[in-house]
């Protein structure tokens, strides 16, 4: 075993012009021009503190662990900033071989109505601030926290997901096929 001190990880992620972030008992308010959002750092093992235009953020220590939680808080703090300055898109395709999907929003809920002649329309969660538009027979869902966004983008998917029946046969169903940074309009 080697008895060389090994350093531990630290980075310095800069904090853009537009955006505001800021500190309160480990959780990260960060504030833009598309909206405002937080994150929980409570139970993340990661010392970080705000200071000026930078965000220090720290391992706390030494071993692989610690610098893989290190690097996921890297992570999930500038895909934040990111997404309070362009924000994230998720396209989806409806697809029905017999009986025509429709799809409706209403609150915080979205709506697929008739899927394979079902009666009783299937509800899914609209997460946090993700907004659905649908155009056609796409389903373009928006918002400013990727998180929101793909929860809301699979759980639509797996609302409609065909069961006790070949899936390589009955391929209806609503499906990503798109995604990337930026709203669409």
């Amino acid at each position: 075993m080697s008895t060389k001190q090994i350093d531990v990880h630290q980075v310095t992620i800069p904090i853009p012009d537009p955006v505001k972030v800021s500190e309160n008992h480990r959780i990260l308010n960060i504030e833009g021009p598309l909206g405002k959002t937080k994150k929980n750092f409570k139970r993340i093992p990661v010392d970080f503190q705000v200071s000026g235009k930078n965000i220090i953020l720290k391992s706390l220590g030494t071993r692989k662990r610690d610098y893989a939680i290190f690097k996921t808080a890297e992570s999930i703090i500038t895909t934040l900033i990111k997404g309070v300055q362009t924000g994230y898109t998720y396209k989806m395709k409806i697809v029905y071989a017999h009986f025509p999907i429709t799809v409706k929003v209403k609150d915080e809920e979205i709506y697929v109505e008739n899927f394979q002649g079902e009666r009783a329309a299937r509800v899914s969660k609209i997460f946090g601030d993700a907004k659905v538009v649908t155009k056609g027979d796409d389903v373009i869902i928006t918002g400013p926290v990727l998180t929101d966004v793909s929860q809301t983008s699979a759980a639509l998917q797996q609302n409609t997901k065909v069961k006790n029946k070949d899936h390589r046969v009955f391929l209806d169903g609503i499906y990503l096929f798109e995604k990337h940074g930026g709203i669409e309009k």
